[in-house]
């Protein structure tokens, strides 16, 4: 099976682009994130003409998440247990669905950016890694993956220049810590080890032109699916204005394969 994560920023904009990402790579089941719109905004059917089922959940134009999938979408869930809402008065976002998806639990997930270490989307976004954390506990015994964009850069390689981000987001040692207590209880980072590479470069400043880049798409599995991944990698090219003409997402696509 060949599963996929990408922050599309927009799916609206780029449906055609994950199209043709889903035959250019023959992709099993795709994760989205940002997809931007409501469902009855989204153009889906191009997708399920192509055999794909859809589940989405998107509330406005800002967040949203949706899983992508030809061997099979069931017993949806929209959000986790407890999963945090933001703000005051406290609104939902749409920031997680789970799906199974031939067999696999496959969880999109777009964490909180948190803004800067002093806004209270940081401490939301902290609490939000924490309630996951708890809920995902419980799934450490079935095939799981929780894929998507963490919007956390786990150690300094993951960051072009970590001095540029002193006192930011994604970097700080609490975020880090957050990321490492999935590990810690025992799910396994399974892309690194394939490709260490970065999958978001800013608009600006020719970022991806320069390579200068961050790693905040993770695949975290649970141990008896981790045992199942032979390969994975980052697909650059979806990024590179060079390559695909038009607009690109900021961030890459990260492919997963597993063994059957």
């Amino acid at each position: 099976m060949r599963i996929a994560t990408w922050n599309v920023n927009s799916l609206r904009s780029r449906i055609d682009r994950v199209e043709a990402f889903l035959e250019r790579h023959d992709i099993d089941v795709l994760a989205v994130q940002e997809t931007k719109a409501r469902e009855d905004q989204l153009p889906l059917m191009g997708l399920q003409a192509r055999g794909y089922d859809v589940a989405v959940v998107g509330l406005n134009q800002w967040n949203g998440v949706a899983v992508i999938s030809r061997v099979g979408l069931e017993d949806v869930e929209v959000g986790f247990t407890d999963m945090p809402g933001y703000g005051d008065p406290v609104a939902a976002e749409a920031r997680a669905i789970g799906a199974t998806c031939g067999g696999v639990r496959i969880w999109s997930l777009y964490v909180p950016n948190g803004r800067k270490p002093d806004d209270p989307h940081y401490v939301y976004k902290l609490d939000w890694l924490a309630r996951l954390r708890e809920a995902a506990a419980g799934w450490l015994g079935t095939d799981t993956m929780l894929v998507g964009d963490w919007n956390i850069c786990p150690t300094d390689e993951d960051v072009f220049d970590p001095r540029q981000f002193r006192n930011s987001t994604h970097v700080t040692p609490a975020e880090r810590a957050a990321f490492q207590a999935f590990l810690d209880e025992g799910w396994h980072e399974v892309t690194r080890a394939h490709d260490p590479g970065y999958t978001y470069w800013d608009y600006d400043r020719q970022r991806f032109e320069r390579d200068r880049g961050l790693k905040i798409d993770f695949a975290l599995a649970t141990p008896s699916l981790a045992a199942r991944v032979t390969h994975a990698f980052v697909d650059r090219e979806e990024r590179n204005p060079a390559v695909f003409p038009g607009a690109p997402s900021d961030h890459a696509p990260v492919v997963v394969d597993l063994a059957d």
